[in-house]
Order: structure tokens, then sequence, then C-alpha cells
């Protein structure tokens, strides 16, 4: 399928920006009682296991939890690929870390009409960094947002890519079926949202405008 110049589609970034979630205060911990709990065994110095670097990716890529995961038990002895565990030890691993972050959501206030008003002038787009298969799309389904009116959700678990890298934009983009200058990209982190320029898109920061003033911000534009 070709691109298209006009209209402008957005994309937004999604958690801080359209939902805010409760996340674990101790993402290894909330880990190791999800794979316990599925007859896996924890090293006594997971912590430890966890928070080192196991696996040697690109810059910019993304390093899906569960193959993190896999890695950091490996690196301490213990089998993560073995066979005798039910449906696999991967399905395992990947059942473990969804259930460790499987979020309460709530939608920001604005959100809704955000969307809907992005909506009004072009295709729209979810771009979010996540590494825990299935997140973003649960965070959706109990989120009060509309979602007919997303034509794409890209993650970065899912694209390979993490903001502000200019392939994950240029990955939206794509989806949304524009050329990357002709996206607006919508979140709240400088860094990583920001990071839209060097892709050619137009970023809008929640630090310069509100959810509830972008439908005005964008019909300006």
């Amino acid at each position: 399928m070709g691109t298209h110049t006009s209209p402008g589609a957005t994309s937004f970034d999604l958690f801080g920006t359209l939902v805010a979630v409760e996340r674990p205060s101790d993402p290894a911990a909330a880990v190791a009682t999800e794979l316990r709990a599925r007859g896996v065994p924890v090293p006594d110095d997971w912590g430890d296991a966890y928070a080192e670097s196991h696996v040697d990716a690109p810059e910019g890529a993304e390093v899906p939890l569960p193959t993190h995961v896999s890695a950091a038990l490996a690196s301490r002895g213990v089998d993560a690929t073995g066979e005798g565990h039910g449906d696999g030890r991967g399905n395992v691993l990947r059942r473990a870390v969804v259930a460790a972050f499987d979020p309460e959501v709530r939608t920001r206030h604005g959100a809704r009409r955000a969307v809907e008003s992005a909506a009004d002038r072009g295709p729209v787009g979810v771009l979010s960094n996540c590494s825990v298969p299935e997140l973003a799309r649960r965070a959706l389904l109990r989120s009060d947002l509309d979602r007919e009116a997303f034509d794409a959700v890209v993650t970065s678990v899912g694209c390979g890519w993490r903001k502000p890298d200019r392939r994950a934009f240029e990955a939206v983009a794509a989806r949304l079926r524009v050329e990357p200058s002709a996206l607006v990209h919508v979140g709240d982190d400088p860094r990583t949202d920001g990071g839209a320029a060097d892709a050619g898109a137009t970023s809008i920061l929640l630090d310069d405008v509100s959810l509830p003033e972008l439908p005005a911000a964008l019909e300006a534009r």
C-alpha cells in the first residue's frame, strides 16, 4: 500500500498520556511471585539477576521482557527453555510476565475528547514504549477510550524499536499510511516522545499543551 500526505495523522503515547496505570513498586519481586506460582524456580539473588543486562541488543531496540527474564534465569543456571512444563516454559514465562504487570487503568482527563478530535482530522494511532506483551492492548480495553477510534496500536515490543528511536515513529506512520512528515505525535515525555522530530514528525508535549487543550491545538494546525 502507498502512503498519503493528507489528511494529517496523529499518534498518542499511551502510558502517562492517555491512561495512568498502577505499576508494581518492585517489578523483580512481582515477576518472581508469578514465576513461583507457575512452578519456575527463582534464584536467591533474583533481584540482582533481574537488574542486570543479559541481551546484547542494538541501540534503540526493544528487548521483550519475557526474553530478558528468560536470559536472567539462564544466567543463574535455571533452564528457561526446558520441556515438561505443560505448554512449554516459554509460554509460562510470557504468562508470568503478563500477569506481573496486569494493569489497573484510569483514563486521563481529556483523553477521550483528544482522541476524538484527532480522529476528525485523520488516522489515529498509539505509539507506546512497552516491553510487556499484551499490556498496551489490555490497558486500552480497560480504559474509557473508544477503541474503534484507533487505526493502529504500535508498541516497542511489537515493532522492535523504542522511542526516541526514529524507527519507532516511522513504524506508526507506516501503519497509519502517512509519511512521517504528516505525523503529529502527542506525549508526556520530552526525552522519548520528543524524538519524533528525528523522524521528520511533529511532537506535541503535554508540558506545553494539555489534553483538554489538544483539540484546539490540532484544529489550528
